[in-house]
């Protein structure tokens, strides 16, 4: 079993960051590769990115590619998505899940957090 939990998300104008946070509970955060999903109102959850066990590789949606970062922390069983160039097509809730492999479809993955909220005005 996994527990994710979000954190650091929040309002803010176009053009700025935010970093979000996934703290994992359990010994075997480091077994699990990590994705982040976003949901807007009225669409489906899609795929943002995601980051290899080790950490070692990572991917993007190319909505994203150049904007964020992805990283983890496995000594902090954390998580991590850094957003820059924020637009106001950004806005979703945005959720961290655990998977056994860094899966773009989000039905691959096993734990999901309860999400943050993400808003970026324009």
């Amino acid at each position: 079993q996994v527990q994710l939990v979000e954190s650091g998300g929040g309002l803010v104008q176009a053009g700025g960051s935010l970093r979000l946070s996934c703290a994992a509970s359990g010994r075997t955060f480091s077994s699990y590769a990590m994705g982040w999903f976003r949901q807007a109102p009225g669409k489906e959850r899609e795929f943002v990115a995601a980051i290899r066990r080790s950490g070692g590789s990572t991917y993007y949606a190319d909505s994203v590619k150049g904007r964020f970062t992805i990283s983890r922390d496995n000594a902090k069983n954390t998580v991590y998505l850094q957003m820059n160039s924020l637009k106001p097509e950004d806005t979703a809730v945005y959720y961290c899940a655990a998977a056994p492999t860094a899966f773009i479809n989000p039905h691959e993955y096993d734990y999901w957090g309860q999400g943050t909220q993400v808003t970026v005005s324009s």
